[in-house]
């Protein structure tokens, strides 16, 4: 007997990796669809985001439905998995400012925005498993730590950076904003 004999086999979760593609499946789902209704209203969304005071509307209602679409896409396909997580996740940490910034930030901390940015952050981490874009084309199911942790740092700063750039305000705070 030889010590590769005694080497446990490298084999697939399979189990993980069905749970991975529900997951993505769930998750882009979800996003794409909050992307596809911006696409097909594409001037109600400018409303809203003028009407909510964000300086050049145009630009913000193209980046928010650019990151609802495509990462919902690539979420569902496995496909750039960190690219699309770190465009989900942008996304959604200004769609929750957005829920909360009348109050403090944790009054309202489980809502929809923030689900799907939680599944989207736990894809970041996992990767998208064997039956995804990635494993058949890049050959990978999942991709460093250090990247992931990169991209959700990166994830928060740009949402932070495009909320304060494109509204003015900072959207953390820790009590009801006066007024």
């Amino acid at each position: 007997m030889t010590t590769t004999d005694l080497a446990p086999a490298t084999t697939r979760n399979t189990t993980a990796d069905v749970g991975l593609l529900i997951l993505r499946i769930g998750v882009g789902a979800a996003i794409l669809q909050a992307g596809l209704i911006k696409v097909f209203d594409f001037s109600t969304t400018v409303g809203f985001m003028e009407s909510a005071g964000w300086r050049l509307p145009g630009l913000a209602a193209f980046m928010v439905t650019a990151a609802e679409t495509l990462g919902g896409l690539g979420l569902i396909f496995g496909a750039a998995t960190p690219l699309a997580a770190f465009a989900v996740i942008s996304a959604m940490v200004d769609a929750w400012a957005v829920n909360v910034s009348g109050g403090a930030f944790w009054s309202e901390p489980f809502n929809v925005p923030f689900l799907i940015g939680i599944g989207a952050t736990a894809l970041l981490f996992t990767g998208a498993g064997a039956y995804s874009i990635d494993a058949k084309v890049l050959g990978r199911t999942t991709f460093s730590t250090r990247l992931a942790v990169g991209l959700l740092v990166a994830a928060f700063a740009a949402a932070i950076l495009t909320w304060i750039a494109l509204l003015g305000s900072n959207p953390i705070h820790f009590t009801a904003p006066a007024g």
